[in-house]
């Protein structure tokens, strides 16, 4: 692959990573916002159900109609569409519990682990400058979850297992994406959220372990109801955001490095704040405040360094340190 071809393939897996970070921030305030009245595995059946019928009205008539759905590496999307699942379901475990701001920080983890993925996995080339810098965003985690302290919380360790899945995600993502269209691998993981919820719905639906009074397992046990009619324009906005974003992650990882792309997702980051505030009420605690700094920061030294030396991100591909 030439350098400029390489430059083309890491800006466009920038820009699907911005873009589906977007909607993957509206999902989480979403999903957050309807944690206290239903299930989370009856949530997440309803959004997958109506990312299916967009899938099919939007996407699937421009990706190939029915051949998007053909695929040699079958076992491999319901590897990567389980990962996804559970990625989730602890991702919004930990929402039902933790402020937005403070669950998305300590789910920035993820860079960390998809760089140390990438290395081991992929055989990429990480430089120092970069190692640093996402060990200073990690750095920000460990100040927002406070281990060792009275403010540690297990339900902060919920984000942090849904990061590990989510690099594991996108690494297998990296590895069958050239085979593999986006749209092929956004499909699987719809079907394999349909499938998994039905499960959970059949072992917990009825609401027999209900009761704890603790927000994330209320969240799991709480029983499947009818849904509020001012509820489905929400459910609405998570299906569509859903397979939107499940479509733009998988592109960015098939065309960028595991390692390129990844420090782009910084941008829920403000995001979740935003909605904290305007939203639920929220601001990040004094020290919060301290652990997004640091977790932005890092991201944002990260692409200043790809466009330093005059390695801009349209022109030049970013030389392996």
């Amino acid at each position: 692959m030439t350098t400029a071809t390489t430059s083309r393939s890491n800006l466009m897996g920038a820009l699907c990573a911005i873009a589906a970070v977007l909607c993957f921030s509206v999902n989480d305030m979403g999903i957050k916002f309807l944690s206290d009245r239903y299930a989370l595995h009856q949530v997440i059946f309803i959004r997958a159900m109506i990312a299916m019928c967009v899938f099919g009205a939007l996407i699937m008539p421009f990706g190939g109609g029915l051949t998007v759905i053909r695929t040699r590496r079958l076992r491999m999307h319901l590897l990567r569409g389980l990962c996804v699942v559970f990625a989730n379901m602890c991702l919004f475990l930990g929402l039902a519990a933790m402020p937005i701001a403070d669950a998305v920080a300590v789910f920035f983890v993820s860079p960390l682990v998809i760089t140390i993925f990438s290395v081991i996995f992929l055989r990429e080339t990480v430089g120092a400058r970069r190692w640093a810098a996402i060990g200073v965003g990690f750095l920000g985690v460990l100040v927002i979850v406070k281990p060792g302290t009275t403010a540690f919380q297990l339900a902060s360790l919920l984000p942090v297992a849904a990061a590990t899945l989510y690099a594991v995600m996108h690494i297998l993502a990296r590895k069958i994406g050239g085979t593999e269209s986006a749209a092929t691998m956004a499909f699987y993981i719809q079907a394999t959220f349909i499938v998994a919820s039905l499960l959970f719905g059949a072992m917990f639906g009825h609401g027999g372990f209900a009761g704890s009074g603790h927000p994330s397992l209320e969240f799991l046990l709480r029983p499947w109801g009818p849904v509020a009619p001012g509820d489905w324009p929400i459910f609405a906005m998570l299906g569509t955001t859903g397979v939107f974003g499940g479509l733009f992650i998988s592109q960015a990882y098939r065309l960028s490095e595991a390692a390129f792309a990844a420090p782009f997702e910084y941008i829920a980051m403000p995001m979740a704040i935003i909605w904290g505030v305007t939203v639920f009420g929220t601001w990040p605690a004094p020290t919060a405040w301290i652990g997004i700094a640091l977790i932005v920061g890092s991201g944002l030294y990260m692409i200043w360094r790809e466009s330093a030396k005059g390695r801009t991100l349209v022109a030049k591909a970013p030389r392996r340190r």
